[in-house]
């Protein structure tokens, strides 16, 4: 048996094992607790390929594969479901045995393992996420028991604060209320706060990071997507342009080609959520400073940006940004380089066609 390749499916006590040896043929399932499991983990032979969906625990998971010299293989879930066996009857025997078979393709794609850093840094920002979620439920139920009684506030922050410290408004309120109110506005002042100090935490690993700084330079990428893009992507050299990169993360037209007929629909709204969303976020800057330029003093990309303002519905223009800075974003990390806005001067397509215009004139 020269190569073994096992399927996990993962769970939090429960680990579900298939092997398959070099000819595919199954010579191993069975379910295993944690422990066992770990103890098992530990026994394969150096260089077997352990293959698992890229889900909660993986990466803990492949970096312990690693320690044991063993090949860790994370795949996304989408990736294996067409090779289960049976559609109807999922179970974890089933998914096991998919995970192993899908990880044995040879046009499979893979997820890079996270390192420990990646994924405490990531940390920071699912839990701003969470706060940022809790703040706005807080606020939210704050402002339907006060319309309950008749008191509508404006949406934003600061029109809710003013109002719960008015003494008109508190007047107008029974008095068993204003307790309820005072425990809702002081929870949602301390999440207000966590949030606050989650972002100073962020913008501090960006400023201490030198590939963030680096990011930062471009108009529309602040801390937040800076740090977020190099804990999420680690190596950007793991994609092959940034082509892959703005497909990787959804901003990409979803296509229903046939014939040598192209078809191209919305964009695909897969990968990092997060991430995308951070960067169609940013686009927002850069539009409004591209408008807001002089015509003389516009850098070529903000030309463009004007352009496409005038001929595009405003969402379509925000995601045609953010796609064209997750390209520069992976050249930017990609080659270690600085942004340089005029950096499109130095593609062959544009050398071409100034040597063209040349020789015409």
């Amino acid at each position: 048996m020269t190569t073994i390749t096992l399927g996990i499916d993962l769970s939090k006590h429960l680990f579900c094992v298939c092997e398959l040896d070099a000819h595919g043929r199954m010579t191993l399932r069975r379910d295993l607790g944690r422990g066992a499991f770990q103890a098992w983990l530990a026994q394969r032979p150096a260089g077997s390929i352990v293959a698992m969906e890229a889900c909660s625990g993986a990466h803990h998971w492949a970096r312990r594969c690693l320690e044991h010299g063993l090949q860790p293989r994370l795949m996304a879930a989408q990736f294996v479901k067409p090779f289960r066996k049976s559609q109807a009857a999922k179970n974890d025997r089933n998914d096991a045995e998919a995970i192993a078979t899908a990880a044995r393709q040879g046009n499979m794609r893979f997820v890079q393992v996270k390192t420990v850093e990646q994924q405490a840094r990531l940390a920071w920002h699912r839990v701003r996420e969470g706060y940022k979620t809790d703040a706005l439920a807080a606020g939210n139920r704050m402002r339907g028991l006060l319309a309950e009684f008749g008191v509508v506030i404006a949406r934003s922050d600061a029109a809710l604060r003013r109002a719960l410290g008015d003494d008109r408004v508190r007047n107008t309120l029974p008095a068993q209320l204003l307790p309820l109110l005072d425990d809702l506005r002081l929870h949602w002042l301390q999440l207000q706060e966590r949030m606050t100090a989650c972002g100073v935490h962020i913008a501090r690993q960006a400023r201490d990071d030198e590939r963030c700084q680096r990011l930062q330079q471009m108009t529309g990428v602040g801390p937040l997507t800076a740090d977020a893009l190099v804990a999420t992507v680690g190596s950007a050299r793991d994609f092959r342009n940034g082509r892959q990169l703005a497909a990787w993360l959804g901003l990409a037209p979803v296509q229903h080609s046939s014939g040598g007929k192209s078809r191209l629909g919305p964009i695909s709204c897969r990968g990092d959520a997060y991430l995308r969303t951070l960067l169609i976020q940013g686009s927002r800057s850069s539009l409004q400073r591209a408008k807001a330029v002089p015509a003389e003093a516009a850098t070529s990309e903000q030309r463009w940006i004007r352009s496409l303002a005038l001929r595009m519905p405003f969402g379509k223009v925000l995601v045609a940004i953010a796609n064209k800075h997750a390209r520069q974003l992976w050249a930017l990390l990609a080659r270690g380089e600085d942004y340089n806005p005029e950096a499109w001067k130095q593609h062959p397509m544009a050398q071409r066609k100034k040597t063209t215009q040349l020789i015409a004139g």
